[in-house]
């Protein structure tokens, strides 16, 4: 029940996908299928995961992996745990159903005092190793231990000050690990594994999964992979591309990046990123391999794709792709623009198909700000509508709030897989970091809330939110425009917006019906 990514596979795309989850499937599908660029690895499929929760034994689990990292270490020449060439892996979840970021990854799997001086020599970077060391060592102590640690991802430290919090970290890890199983890479793999398994029933998926009606039962697969650095030095990064807008449904690729960054770097929404096409001019060999990519992703899905990718030394890297979640206003642009385009095969009933009864129906509308008020910052908007409510700052208040019929904006720093129990019943989210692909981005248009992330003329204090000269508290009102991404002081008027993309499917519709 492990499979390499180039593993030649006979069954149907719908059961491979079952077995190998999205994450899983995606990364054999390019291996595989599209013969992209894509760091070698292998599955261990949702079988598995099934079994762990259900309290049964894996007793060839680890010999199955152990094989498997064999098979990586002779593909790349590269041994892990080696105190001289190591061999660094990822550990990702991957359900077949997408549940963005609701289970745990942990990167730079392997890494020990030993493996991180061979890292700073290998590199000739000692500071690019303690980053590295330190990401490790802070995603472990939580995803694998449950330690609540003061760290988050390594920003401007100094390497003295690396090396201060790597020891502080090891002493709190030390309270709940022994420092010899710490040190021993092959326990860090086998544990991450079965804690990636555990993430299936953390509170954040079992909530998602409830909203997003996706079955409790199925479990997520395990993807272990060679780890490509997009902060290994200035001839590298990382990014998520999107082959259309997900808001506007503009054609065109759009996305987010970051130089000398890891993935969860973007997807975190901890960085106030930058706009995909920044990284044309640094790595123009590279972009046109990201675009050539992103056109073939696109015909085969025959839909709106998003992509996760690293640049390692000015080489692209495929990490992810799948169908992208879109706004409730990208959505008739893209099925409309991807019919008449005639590139991917789309006719108009699919195109219909693809668009929710309660949208085409004029049940649900998209609202469009018609207000003269001028706005007092402005950041990305990341999911079209307009919102109006009173500031919150914590998830669980929101909850608390919401039983009163209270609409609520919920203005966060930045928001992480637990903060969806109050982004649930939000009218409408604001942070001031992030990007398009930042977790609340992300969930704000698969949910279908306003949301405008990356608000940079702000601040979020310890009183309330700084803006304008004023200090926004708890209970005060503010507006958003999920559309231009413009924040407005108080309420504004809003108005449902006619969409002529929308008009025309529903012509489609009318046309088919009477064929019908």
């Amino acid at each position: 029940m492990i499979y390499a990514f180039d593993h030649h596979h006979t069954e149907a795309h719908a059961e491979l996908r079952r077995r190998l989850g999205g994450k899983g499937f995606s990364l054999w599908l390019m291996t595989h299928e599209l013969e992209l660029p894509v760091p070698p690895g292998f599955t261990i499929e949702t079988r598995q995961c099934q079994t762990f929760l259900e309290g049964r034994p894996l007793p060839d689990l680890n010999a199955a992996i152990a094989e498997q990292i064999g098979r990586l270490e002779k593909t790349l020449g590269r041994r892990f745990g080696s105190e001289t060439d190591p061999l660094l892996v990822s550990v990702r979840s991957g359900a077949a159903s997408s549940m963005p970021g609701m289970m745990d990854t942990v990167l730079n799997v392997g890494m020990t005092p030993a493996t991180t001086a061979a890292l700073a020599d290998l590199s000739d970077d000692a500071l690019f190793a303690f980053q590295s060391y330190k990401r490790f060592l802070v995603s472990y102590a939580g995803t694998v231990l449950g330690l609540e640690t003061k760290y988050g991802p390594p920003g401007h430290e100094t390497e003295a000050e690396l090396r201060a919090d790597i020891e502080d970290l090891r002493q709190q890890i030390a309270h709940a690990c022994e420092p010899a199983a710490l040190d021993d890479p092959w326990h860090q793999l086998f544990s991450t594994v079965l804690a990636v398994f555990k993430s299936w029933n953390s509170p954040r998926a079992v909530s998602y999964r409830a909203r997003e009606h996706i079955d409790q039962n199925i479990g997520t697969a395990v993807n272990v992979q060679a780890m490509v650095f997009g902060n290994l030095d200035d001839r590298s990064g990382t990014g998520v591309a999107f082959t259309r807008n997900p808001s506007t449904g503009e054609s065109g690729p759009c996305g987010d990046f970051l130089f000398r960054a890891q993935g969860d770097d973007v997807v975190g929404g901890t960085h106030r990123t930058l706009p995909l096409q920044d990284m044309a001019g640094a790595f123009p060999g590279a972009y046109a391999d990201l675009l050539q990519a992103m056109e073939r992703l696109e015909a085969y899905h025959r839909d709106l794709c998003d992509i996760e990718f690293t640049i390692e030394r000015s080489k692209l890297w495929m990490l992810q792709a799948r169908v992208g979640k879109r706004s409730p206003a990208a959505a008739p642009r893209i099925a409309v623009e991807l019919v008449r385009e005639g590139k991917v095969g789309l006719d108009r009933l699919e195109a219909i198909q693809r668009i929710s009864p309660e949208l085409l129906s004029g049940a649900v509308q998209i609202e469009r700000a018609s207000t003269v008020a001028k706005p007092v910052a402005q950041g990305l908007g990341t999911s079209p509508g307009v919102a109006t409510g009173q500031v919150v700052f914590d998830p669980d208040r929101a909850v608390e709030l919401s039983g009163t019929g209270t609409d609520l904006i919920l203005v966060r720093r930045e928001t992480s897989p637990e903060d969806v129990h109050g982004m649930g019943v939000a009218k409408g989210i604001l942070t001031t970091l992030g990007g398009m692909m930042s977790h609340a981005a992300v969930v704000a248009r698969a949910w279908n809330i306003p949301a405008v992330c990356g608000v940079t003329d702000v601040e979020l204090t310890d009183n309330g939110l700084l803006i304008a000269g004023a200090l926004v508290r708890e209970g005060d009102i503010i507006s958003i425009d999920g559309e231009t991404g413009a924040v407005y002081l108080g309420s504004i008027t809003a108005a449902a917006a006619a969409d002529p993309y929308l008009e025309i499917l529903r012509g489609w519709a009318a046309e088919a019906a009477t064929v019908g």
